[in-house]
């Protein structure tokens, strides 16, 4: 069967960062100035995050099988050492075809950074990524894989063009959280400029119940989108009309990474947050029937040319 994979650059071969990354920032819910940096990897690695401010820190490699809580951001941990707010992170090494990188963590979560992906992506593609010599895996979706809260849901299916399709909906009792949603092909291209700048948001009224809970103590203007009853509290307003339901599907780009693999498939999803998406990941994983892990190779695979995936996400 011929696979029809969208990521760029290095489909084919697995890829790790040209050189090292190092950047600082706050917390999003300790706080913190944290410290971070991250190292080119060898194939079959990963995405690997150590935490330098615990002494003999395990080796917390970001997978389905190590998140240990789902509530206001993803975290995973080992032996009781937790990496938080990993999900912008992922969602950039997802996007930008990072498959092997060791990230060096000095604090408890991921700088927020602006509240979007954008920081990461601009450090990643300043860096450049080194290909390796091993094949990448693709996780094919043959059969369709459900899961629901109430009138949450996300649900993955086979694509009948081999691609990997995702469609989002947001619906918030709120003058500015009405019907949004965004449907394409997800690529390098569509992830950089229609997806990964989009930020986190919240509303001004939950800010002093998450405060009392010992989170957002980093959260301002500078990291987030603030809405009020009536008003965005931001100056420069949105960068884009539904930059709300875009964040969504960057936060679900970072959350379906931990399933280990590029996937081939159709996402839609409904108001769904980290613990359905995480839910999902891990239903994918619990039925190994209802895909297949596949190494590229070039007479399988075809690109599009890039006009003719704009004139295809047009027709979406």
């Amino acid at each position: 069967m011929a696979y029809l994979l969208l990521y760029n650059p290095g489909m084919k071969m697995q890829n790790t960062l040209r050189n090292k990354i190092e950047f600082s920032g706050i917390g999003l819910h300790t706080g913190h100035e944290i410290n971070v940096k991250i190292l080119p990897a060898k194939e079959d690695t990963g995405i690997v995050f150590i935490r330098k401010d615990v002494p003999s820190s395990p080796f917390i490699k970001a997978a389905a099988e190590n998140v240990v809580a789902t509530n206001y951001a993803t975290t995973i941990g080992k032996r009781g050492v937790a990496v938080s707010t990993i999900e912008h992170l992922m969602a950039a090494f997802y996007g930008l075809g990072v498959d092997n990188a060791v990230v060096e963590i000095d604090g408890p979560e991921v700088p927020i950074m602006d509240g979007s992906a954008s920081h990461f992506i601009d450090m990643i593609e300043t860096s450049g990524l080194k290909q390796l010599e091993s094949l990448k895996k693709y996780l094919v979706i043959k059969e369709p894989i459900k899961v629901a809260d109430r009138d949450k849901y996300v649900i993955i299916s086979p694509s009948e063009d081999n691609e990997f399709i995702v469609d989002y909906s947001i619906d918030f009792a709120h003058p500015f959280l009405t019907k949004q949603s965004f449907s394409g092909l997800f690529s390098g291209d569509v992830f950089r400029d229609g997806v990964g700048r989009a930020r986190t948001f919240g509303f001004l009224r939950d800010l002093e119940m998450l405060r009392k809970n010992g989170l957002a103590k980093g959260g301002s203007l500078d990291n987030a989108i603030v809405i009020s009853d009536t008003e965005i509290l931001n100056e420069e307003g949105l960068r884009y009309p539904d930059e709300f339901v875009r964040h969504k599907v960057l936060d679900l780009m970072g959350d379906i990474s931990l399933v280990g693999a590029p996937v081939i498939g159709q996402i839609k999803a409904h108001r769904s947050g980290h613990e359905l998406n995480h839910r999902l990941v891990q239903e994918i994983l619990k039925w190994p029937d209802r895909w297949e892990l596949v190494d590229y190779t070039p007479k399988d695979t075809v690109e599009i040319p890039r006009h003719r995936l704009i004139e295809k996400m047009a027709s979406i």
